[in-house]
């Protein structure tokens, strides 16, 4: 039934073996840089290749400041201790969206509230939001309050599904009209452009993932970005066992995280940042062709949204309903071609099964549809 769909992408990676959906490519300086860093023994959280790192993805970005940290999702804990998320507050993000995010949350002793995505960006949608916010709380004393829970709605945490820019600006006018903390979930936007602006840098923090399968890695790592120097001094501090620095003095001010990005990682990352231009327009290449070759399917190529430029970290069918769905997965799967739905809606999950929701049609009907295709840099 999908013959054609799996002989094209075969074709297009030239291989009849294994198709994985997304592999690092390491064509730089990557060796040369780890070995550097093996010869010196820096090979833990301290260590040039970090700072140098920070320094980079800050000047990639637009942003002030970079903080490295171990992971995605260590960077977005911090970020929600950073706004002072605690014991029974609550975060509104998007049930449709990987687990980190509501990890991180729970981390804190917070829940999740969620709202709806726009089935254009597959991000949190900025009507949705507003709408939930002028239904269902007050400001009092500065706060937003949920008058079903009592409880301090704290932070928001919109995702850039699949490297698509949700509409970010709007959404950052609605939590300063509601004192609302903005954490910008980048895990998987970096390169991506949202009206010439880098995501990540609208709200107040704004967090990436350099996981194995993502555009660039560290085999792990993340970041948290900002343009608040107070913030980001806190973020390394609490990153980094919140030691009080001193030559030999073990004192630690606060409860702090062992989060900081190890030298080695950091090695690997910078020179995989030295390529990242290159690797957008691969993916963008490959894009193009995916989106001519489905125009004479019957299925949808998902496009970067209006006044966006994304970096397509995971292209993206729409299917016509979830039977076809199962049908693509099991026969892509089974001939060699690795695809793989989207995530399992949040709310579904047993952990977060109570949590509040607000309507989530999109949600729904995008979770019934959409698969990712294999999207590496094509040799």
């Amino acid at each position: 039934m999908f013959k054609n769909i799996i002989d094209f992408i075969k074709e297009t990676y030239k291989s009849k073996d294994f198709i994985p959906l997304h592999e690092p490519r390491f064509f730089g300086n990557e060796k040369k840089y780890i070995n550097d860093c093996i010869d010196t023994t820096y090979v833990s959280s301290v260590g040039r290749y970090v700072n140098i790192f920070e320094k980079e993805i800050a000047k990639y970005t637009g942003a002030k400041y970079a903080v490295a940290t171990s992971n995605g999702t260590s960077g977005l804990h911090i970020s929600l201790i950073l706004a002072d998320v605690c014991q029974n507050n609550e975060v509104i993000t998007q049930s449709l969206t990987f687990v980190a995010t509501c990890n991180a949350i729970s981390y804190c002793g917070a829940q999740p509230i969620f709202v709806d995505v726009d089935k254009d960006t597959m991000g949190l949608s900025p009507t949705s939001l507003e709408y939930f916010l002028k239904e269902n709380t007050s400001i009092i004393d500065n706060q937003c309050i949920n008058n079903k829970s009592g409880k301090v709605i704290k932070a928001c945490v919109p995702m850039h599904t699949f490297g698509h820019p949700c509409r970010i600006e709007e959404i950052k006018e609605i939590c300063d009209k509601y004192n609302i903390f903005l954490i910008e979930d980048a895990a998987e936007s970096v390169g991506s452009i949202y009206k010439d602006k880098h995501t990540g840098t609208f709200g107040e923090l704004g967090v990436m993932s350099f996981n194995g399968n993502k555009i660039i890695t560290a085999g792990g790592g993340g970041c948290v970005i900002t343009d608040n120097k107070s913030l980001a001094n806190k973020a390394k501090h609490l990153s980094t066992t919140a030691k009080v620095p001193h030559k030999w003095d073990f004192n630690h001010d606060m409860i702090g995280y062992n989060y900081r990005m190890p030298n080695i990682n950091a090695a690997l990352l910078v020179a995989q940042l030295e390529n990242l231009d290159d690797f957008l327009k691969n993916k963008r290449k490959l894009a193009n062709k995916y989106k001519e070759f489905f125009k004479s399917q019957e299925y949808d190529f998902f496009e970067e949204p209006p006044q966006c430029k994304s970096n397509y970290w995971l292209n993206t069918l729409i299917l016509n309903d979830k039977k076809q769905l199962n049908k693509f997965l099991e026969e892509t799967n089974s001939n060699n071609v690795m695809t793989r739905p989207i995530w399992r809606m949040m709310h579904e999950l047993p952990m977060f099964q109570h949590a509040q929701c607000g309507d989530l049609t999109n949600s729904k009907w995008l979770n019934d549809r959409v698969v990712n295709i294999p999207s590496s840099v094509v040799m």
